[in-house]
């Protein structure tokens, strides 16, 4: 029970970090026009990461 909720919990999260970068993507192009990298990509292929661990072991 508690892997699932993990696993469910970790799907959740990554889908709303895409969501974040997605709706970040406008900022995210005037801070690199700027300098000013914003790594959203970082946080997204950690959590994609975890939750392909997860799928694994299921």
């Amino acid at each position: 029970m508690e892997s699932r909720l993990y696993h469910t919990t970790l799907f959740a999260l990554y889908q709303l970090t895409v969501l974040v970068g997605i709706a970040l993507l406008p900022v995210a192009l005037v801070a690199r026009r700027a300098g000013v990298p914003v790594p959203v990509h970082r946080a997204i292929d950690r959590l994609e990461a975890a939750y392909e661990r997860t799928a694994e072991q299921a």
